[in-house]
Order: structure tokens, then sequence, then C-alpha cells
């Protein structure tokens, strides 16, 4: 089926005036976004909320089995190693086999995994589950990113990858004022601990996404049901297009010395390094400024999340609109590790979810922003490995930012040695991303 407005190489000289192309190009990644990206982030969310809610079943969990900030910390993180050592492998075999059953596999094998928390007794058990969790999710997010440069070029991908990563702070608005319900109302309903109810309930979403991807999702353009001839004739067209100009690697020892590979890897390390800090201790942040109900805590955690929902499409948009990445990068990243770094010295609620609403819209905008640029200089199987690869090391980020914090906080006994340290690492990664050449990222 042809579209009317479609230039093709047989009607060549019928060929419809410019704006008339830009408008069939435009409502045709419009129709694609509409597809795919609302799905994807409903999968993410699901994603994420089982992968941080133990943030607030730590508000009842830890006095029921006694764990130390430190054993918490540990196994809050410890789903990182599992992630890292399965993830390259992970998008490597959903760049082979298809993203649909893959990402299929991955979300129901983590919602079985994620409600069986509730059976955890001793840090033993926490650390084994946690490290299954990630062996389970591995290759989610980046499996999904490298989903999007099926359909996307770089000059469409930072908006795509903006909204995509919408998930995370709903997550957030969503999963906050949920899990703080939970937690209140659901405390010794059958005799079960609220934090039980918690992981269990959860768990849910994600058990029902993980089949509803095998009926949803195309795996690629040539396969998408939604499209006419002429539409994936355009998009097949420019992502060929933007994958011409970019890096192939030929061999494992060219891919591994690939220096703006570790460059990138640094940069996102130490957002990774952030955005964790702030997820996994939001909670306990918000309950040491005199808030002691669990459903207000939830309910107020979701307030940065707000803020950061609306930055992310906003910035992602301007990065896009001025073919500029890296201080659309940068700039996040300082103004959130100013919020890190003025927390400790406030003590109201009021000021203290201010400052953790800059953190937050900062670091979240930088978690997507940041993909624009491995993805603008990487194609084919090496986008699989880069993409996977770059998530995978700087995802180690998701273990020691848990683990050095809770350290830090039962060695100092309050939060703010911790609070600095993260804001430190953020700043470091800002300054790196001015050694990734503006000419290399910048489209």
């Amino acid at each position: 089926m042809k579209h009317p407005l479609a230039t093709t190489a047989s009607t060549a000289e019928f060929a419809p005036p410019d704006d008339a192309a830009a408008s069939f190009e435009a409502k045709t990644y419009a129709k694609v976004a509409r597809r795919l990206i609302p799905f994807l982030m409903l999968c993410y969310l699901g994603a994420y909320l089982d992968r941080v809610n133990v943030g607030f079943a730590k508000l009842q969990m830890l006095n029921d089995l006694r764990f130390s900030e430190t054993v918490y910390g540990i196994g809050a993180g410890i789903f990182f190693l599992g992630y890292f050592l399965f993830e390259v492998q992970s998008n490597i075999v959903l760049h082979k086999v298809g993203a649909r059953n893959w990402l299929a596999r991955i979300m129901l094998t983590w919602a079985l995994i994620s409600a069986s928390f509730m059976f955890v007794k001793s840090p033993t058990v926490f650390y084994i589950l946690r490290f299954l969790l990630g062996v389970a999710e591995a290759g989610f997010a980046p499996g999904v990113i490298l989903y999007l440069t099926y359909w996307f070029p770089a000059t469409r991908r930072a908006k795509a990858l903006s909204m995509f990563f919408m998930a995370i702070p709903l997550a957030g608005i969503v999963g906050g004022p949920l899990s703080g319900w939970i937690l209140h109302a659901f405390h010794d309903v059958n005799g079960l601990a609220g934090w039980k109810w918690l992981f269990m309930l959860e768990a849910l979403p994600s058990l029902v996404l993980g089949f509803a991807i095998i009926f949803y999702l195309d795996n690629g353009i040539a396969s998408a049901k939604c499209l006419i001839d002429d539409e994936k004739a355009l998009l097949k067209r420019n992502v060929e297009k933007d994958n011409a100009q970019k890096v192939e690697h030929v061999s494992i020892k060219s891919f591994i010395g690939d220096r703006r590979l570790w460059l990138m890897a640094s940069i996102y390390f130490c957002v990774v390094f952030g955005q964790y800090g702030l997820t996994f201790w939001l909670p306990t942040i918000v309950r040491r400024t005199g808030v002691a109900d669990p459903l207000w805590v939830g309910l107020l955690t979701a307030i940065p999340y707000v803020c950061a929902i609306v930055a992310l499409p906003l910035l992602g948009s301007s990065a896009d609109k001025r073919r500029e990445r890296r201080l659309h990068l940068a700039i996040p990243m300082l103004v959130s590790a100013a919020g890190f770094a003025t927390l400790p010295m406030l003590g109201s609620v009021g000021a203290s979810i201010v400052c953790l609403s800059v953190a937050a819209a900062g670091i979240l905008a930088s978690s997507s922003l940041f993909w624009a640029l491995p993805t603008a200089v990487l194609g084919g199987m090496s986008a699989a490995a880069g993409i996977a690869a770059v998530n995978c090391f700087a995802n180690l980020a998701g273990f020691f930012s848990p683990a050095i914090v809770g350290w830090l906080n039962d060695f100092t006994g309050k939060s703010t040695a911790g609070l600095i340290f993260i804001s430190a690492a953020v700043v470091l990664g800002a300054v790196l991303v001015f050694f990734v050449p503006a000419k290399t990222v910048n489209r």
C-alpha cells in the first residue's frame, strides 16, 4: 500500500514539495512513537518498580529482620553484579532472536523473582534474591535502547529516549504513594508484614506486561503491522543512512580498545551513581526529616519525580532541536550535584523536598540525555554490544552507590558524608562529558 505523499524511486518525478514530505515523515515518526513509547514506558515502569521498591520495604523490613544499613546497602547494590555479568550477552541475544520474545522472557522471570522477596529471612537469602533479580532483568533497559535505534535515527533519538526514560520518574510518582499505602494498609493483613505484601503485589504488573509483550510488540520495521509500505520504506531509509555514519567494529580487540566506549562508560557510571543514590535512599531521607507515617513518606517522595517528569521531555526536545548533546548532559548533572550537596545543610521537610526535586530532575534527565552519545557513533552488532557494555560497566555504580552510602551512614551516624560523596561523583561525570568530541555527537 502506498501513501500519496510518499517518495519512491519509481515515482521520483512526481516528488511532493519539501513541506509535504517533511509532514509525511513527521507523522510517520509520531505514529511509531505512539505505538512504541507508551507501552515500553509501562514495561520499564514495572521493571523499575520491582528494582527499587526495596527502598520502601526497608522502612519496615530492617526492623523486622534486624538488618543493618550496611546489609541493606550491599543487598540493594548486589542486584547490579548480576546485571553486570549477563547484560552484554542478553543484548546480543536480543539482536539475534528479536526483541519481542526476549523482552517478554526478561519481564516474566524478574516478576517471579521479585515476588519471592516476601520469603526473605536472612541477609544471605536477601543477597541471593537481589543477585538473581539482576540476572533476570539484565538486558531490559539496554535492550529497549537498542530496539529504539532500529526505528529512530540519531537526530530523533534524544526525544524518544527521554520519553522512554520518563518511566523512571513515573515509577517514583506511582510507586512512592503506592508503596507507602501498601505498607500502611496491608501491615499484618493475614498475618503478613506490609513489606511482604509490597513485594508480592508490585510484581503483578510486570507479570501481566510480560505476557502482553508477546502479543503487542513488533521485532522491527519490516514486521510492523501498523505501518504501510511507504512508511516502512521511509523509516528503513533513514535508519540505514544513520548507520552508515557509525562505527562498526570488526574484532573484539578493536571493540574493547575503543577509548570512546570507556569514556562514555565512565560518564554514565557517575550518572548511575547519582541516580541510585537518590532512588535507594530517598524514602530514608524523607523519613529523617521527621515524617513517620509510611503513607506520607510515599506521597512526599513523589514530588521530586513530578519535577523530573517535567524536565525530561523539555531537555530531550531541546537537545534534538539544537543538535547539541554535551551541554544538555553536563548542565543537568551539575544542577543535580548542587541539589545533593545542599541537602545536608537543611533540616525542614519543605527545603529538603526542594533540594531533592532539583537533584531528581537533573540526574534523571541526565540518564536519558546520555544515551544520545553512544548511539550516535555505534551501529549494527557494535551498537548491540556497545550499548550493553556501557550500561553494564556503568551499572556497577548501582552496586557501589548504595553500598558506599550505607557504609558511610553507619560509620558517621548520619547521611551527610554519603550525599557529599554522591555529589562529587556526579560533578566528575559532568567534567568527563567535555572529553567527548562535539563533532561526533552533535547531530
